[in-house]
């Protein structure tokens, strides 16, 4: 072979193995990036070539999934549906052919689609018998007769959010939001239904923003809730052993190092109250001066085994509630009675009720039950796991008396259940809102229920925005309470 065709075919080798080099770098090495890559449409119309699984509360579907249609492009076959939508958003987000997905639907993505590597050995089945690609189910832990009421109950009141959770597993039973948005309104690809939908929704054109997951991402002032917190350090400390022995408590009481009086909500008995009747009428000088004997560290420390100042996993992301870990002394005092710095989202506050219902021990919050393959057969199943131990069971079962007390004659008797063998505690909060508290506060109920066999089903957060009251008729034990009552005895009722 002469020079000139020998270096012909030494370039062309080098180009067929560069060639070589190139396709099994794409298959092999990125592969899995280009699979994700979200514009990759191939993707996404292997997403809805088939219906996806369902998302299910208390053994029946949620969502569902139908042909697309009308002005739909054709290469998505399916799009999602939802069943009463708006009340369920905040558990399941939604999966959008033109604005993808969010929570259970986007982070259990893998399992609804079938796409999953657990999924792996009945893929290849299918393949093989020829079978169209089939999706898993999502079996929540919800109790769709709590959903119902929380919901229902915010609906009357404009604008807040409901937790709730088993104390005695973590497993979440409700979960609302208010304003809220039907999902199947923008599930499909089309500009002008779809798109017009979706941008209603956004923040930008609806100021109350009702695409906002109030129970895990809006972070509010608990107000007086947080006294529960307060009390249970103060125990935990030893300051106070008891619920009825007399605090030294201050009438007026100045705020240390400084000439700034703490004020009480009215005329009410706070000097040297005891801490069942400081809870009992919500004494803002006895829980704040409380805060500063107890100390800083020691207080962000209990708050801190309350799950404060750390993100939870639900699997849904909750925002991280806020105890602020710098702070003087007069700070101290305003932070340990939900006031300062301190906010918190109602996922939050619903679990500090719950680890003193179930006796000073905090279970870890989880929403998904298990996870389905197409036959049904569990391919994950989440068991209850302990997150702490913010206060020993001698210390949760005087908080509870205390909180009983609240419930029975103090400010929250509205969330009262009045059935044999039922006994509610509670804390009510009117969160201070605003520059110089100018707008309405926030109305706060934390709460759980008791069986008469010592077991306790239900534990709930509520908080109300009601921007339109008057501001006089505003409190967490007129606003709150009765939608945490009706949350309670739905649980309560759906185990009898």
């Amino acid at each position: 072979m002469n020079k000139p065709l020998r270096r012909i075919a030494i370039f062309c080798g080098l180009l067929v193995l560069a060639l070589l080099i190139r396709d099994n770098w794409i298959q092999y090495v990125q592969a899995d990036s280009l699979k994700k890559d979200t514009k990759n449409r191939r993707v996404a119309i292997a997403r809805y070539a088939t219906p996806r699984g369902d998302i299910i509360v208390d053994g029946n579907p949620i969502t569902g999934s139908t042909k697309t249609s009308g002005d739909d492009f054709n290469d998505f076959e399916y799009k999602r549906t939802y069943k009463d939508g708006a009340m369920w958003a905040p558990v399941t987000g939604y999966a959008s052919q033109a604005f993808g997905a969010t929570q259970l639907e986007s982070i259990e993505d893998g399992i609804l689609t079938g796409n999953d590597d657990r999924l792996f050995f009945r893929r290849t089945l299918d393949m093989i018998t020829g079978k169209k690609q089939e999706g898993g189910n999502v079996v929540t832990t919800l109790n769709a007769a709590a959903q119902k009421a929380a919901y229902s109950g915010l609906l009357k009141q404009g604008k807040g959010a409901v937790a709730a959770i088993d104390p005695e597993t973590g497993a979440i039973l409700a979960l609302a939001s208010t304003p809220s948005y039907d999902p199947s309104s923008f599930a499909g690809n089309s500009l002008k239904a779809d798109g017009k939908a979706w941008e209603k929704l956004q923040k930008k054109n609806n100021p109350d923003d009702p695409m906002q997951n109030r129970a895990l991402r809006e972070i509010y002032p608990p107000g007086s809730t947080f006294k529960v917190v307060t009390a249970a350090a103060a125990l935990e400390k030893g300051i106070y052993n008891s619920a009825d022995e007399k605090t030294d408590s201050p009438l007026p009481y100045t705020l240390p190092d400084s000439t700034t009086e703490l004020k009480n909500e009215g005329n009410i008995p706070c000097k040297d109250a005891t801490l069942r009747e400081a809870l009992r009428v919500s004494c803002n000088t006895v829980f704040g001066k409380l805060g500063v004997d107890v100390g800083k560290e020691d207080m962000l420390e209990t708050a801190k085994k309350f799950g404060f100042n750390e993100e939870q996993f639900v699997p849904i992301r909750s925002s991280a509630s806020n105890f602020p870990e710098k702070m003087d002394r007069p700070q101290t005092a305003l932070s340990s009675i939900g006031q300062f710095e301190t906010a918190t989202t109602p996922l939050q506050m619903a679990m500090v009720a719950s680890a003193i219902a179930n006796d000073g021990t905090l279970m870890k919050p989880y929403m998904v039950d298990k996870l389905q393959a197409p036959g049904l057969d569990v391919i994950e199943q989440t068991e209850p796991s302990k997150m702490s131990e913010p206060l020993s069971e001698k210390n949760a079962q005087i908080l509870q008396s205390m909180m009983e007390t609240v419930v029975k004659e103090g400010t929250g008797t509205k969330g009262q259940i009045n059935e044999d063998g039922v006994t509610v505690g509670g804390k009510t909060g009117t969160a201070q809102r605003g520059v110089d508290n100018s707008e309405n506060p926030y109305a706060w109920f934390i709460s759980y229920a008791k069986l008469d066999d010592g077991s306790s089903p239900v534990a709930v957060a509520v908080v109300v925005e009601d921007e339109s009251a008057n501001r006089d008729d505003i409190s967490g034990g007129g606003l709150a309470a009765p939608i945490a009552k009706d949350v309670m005895k739905a649980v309560i009722d759906s185990k009898k």
